[in-house]
């Protein structure tokens, strides 16, 4: 291979992988996409109480899989905490669940000193994880409608544009 091969070899390869990436995130939004019921959870708050995801029901939830050690969910915590700000007055709620392998004095830490509004839990076991699907790349976010229901998972940081006129359009509804 000479010079001028290598960056069009290298240009080729990483078209490849974006590609694969990007088949394998479509593919995970529309895995999930069909209104399946999200699953029964309990999710234990950094302040020791406890959190069902029966008790989401007559909100729009927002459950985001993240990691204090994930540069892209430290990237997009701004970014959820504005949308919870945004939307929480009209019925719209979020629940950030730290991953298995997370401190939990470093969630506590990352919650404390990002004054996170919202329910932060950890995820001891992994089982409220395993509960959603197997989750195991972070950051994944799921949007939960009024109902229950799986509305949407996002595999990587969502377009909050498009994240907030669906958030609209579940509000909406009754």
């Amino acid at each position: 291979m000479t010079e001028l091969d290598r960056p069009s070899r290298l240009r080729r390869r990483s078209l490849a992988v974006a590609a694969a990436l990007g088949a394998a995130a479509v593919m995970g939004l529309a895995g999930c996409a069909g209104g399946e019921a999200a699953p029964n959870s309990t999710f234990v708050l950094l302040d020791g109480s406890k959190a069902t995801t029966a008790d989401l029901k007559g909100k729009v939830t927002l459950v985001n899989f993240w990691a204090t050690t994930c540069v892209s969910c430290v990237k997009e915590m701004p970014q959820i905490v504005a949308t919870w700000h945004k939307y929480q007055a009209q019925g719209f709620d979020t629940v950030a669940v730290a991953m298995e392998y997370d401190p939990p004095n470093w969630v506590l830490n990352f919650a404390q000193s990002r004054q996170l509004p919202f329910k932060v839990a950890l995820d001891n076991t992994g089982e409220v994880a395993q509960q959603w699907g197997d989750v195991k790349l972070t950051p994944t976010t799921y949007l939960v409608d009024k109902q229950g229901r799986i509305v949407k998972r996002y595999v990587g940081e969502p377009d909050f544009a498009a994240l907030h006129q669906l958030i609209e359009k579940l509000l909406a509804q009754i």
